[in-house]
């Protein structure tokens, strides 16, 4: 599922793509993925000669605000791709935009979501879930973790806790830090928990500068992939040597993902 640098990195390609363009038409393929309104003519009228005013990231969660007043919310989810400019034919729904060029969400297994809102931080998701790593201090994240006695990988994964950071940071992160991802959240040390926050924020920030991680079906705006696997230490490396020590990497399943680590840097 693409994290927070990868919907970053699509919100910025938004603003310089689409920012203060109208939206003509409206090509419906696959009415599956659009969660509200129910009937989908009624979909069609509220948005066709709206104008994107604005375009905003909460969390996984990317807004188009429109002109009408209403917000287009669009949750990639697993599969979920925004791509312009795009085919109709290939696309779930597309946007004809007033360049003449559409903007396509494709999805090829259905899992994703739009929503047409008036009040986009009204959406249940949204209210559930927690702040954002750069929207907290180190004493906010240490005070959070103090609290909890969880495994510390499945908690950096649990958006209601923080959001944003998924399967690839959170292990990336946890790697970056030396801290081994079955730790309980309360056992770290407070020097733990600050090189951890550090690490957190430094991983997202430079994933966004390489334009994400498409190590699955995440595409930039463009439909290029991203370019960060390449920087990736720990995540989808079992079996080859720990950069830093060279210990083989080692695999096992937490909160049902694959979760990567080096036995010896990782205490």
């Amino acid at each position: 599922m693409p994290e927070l640098p990868e919907i970053e990195t699509i919100k910025r390609e938004l603003e310089k793509a689409v920012l203060g363009k109208k939206i003509i038409e409206i090509i419906i393929n696959n009415p599956k993925v659009i969660k509200e309104p129910k009937d989908k003519k009624e979909f069609v009228k509220e948005i066709k000669e709206a104008t994107i005013k604005n375009v905003l990231r909460k969390g996984k969660l990317l807004v188009l605000e429109l002109s009408t007043g209403k917000s287009l919310c669009i949750h990639l989810r697993l599969t979920g791709q925004l791509i312009y400019p795009g085919e109709p034919g290939k696309a779930r729904v597309s946007f004809k935009l007033s360049d003449g060029k559409f903007l396509d969400y494709r999805d090829q297994r259905l899992l994703g979501e739009l929503h047409l809102v008036k009040n986009w931080q009204d959406l249940k998701f949204v209210q559930e879930l927690g702040p954002e790593p750069f929207e907290i201090n180190l004493e906010d994240f240490k005070e959070m973790l103090s609290k909890k006695k969880t495994m510390i990988k499945p908690l950096l994964m649990d958006q209601t806790f923080i959001s944003g950071v998924g399967n690839i940071y959170a292990n990336e992160a946890l790697f970056r830090a030396g801290i081994h991802p079955q730790r309980k959240a309360d056992s770290l040390s407070d020097k733990e928990k600050e090189l951890l926050f550090k690490e957190i924020k430094e991983v997202l920030n430079e994933a966004i500068k390489y334009k994400g991680s498409s190590v699955d079906q995440y595409l930039q705006l463009s439909g290029e992939p991203g370019e960060y696997m390449k920087y990736l230490k720990v995540y989808d490396r079992e079996g080859r040597p720990c950069l830093v020590c060279k210990t083989p990497i080692k695999r096992i399943t937490l909160g049902g993902r694959g979760t990567y680590f080096c036995p010896k840097c990782q205490k």
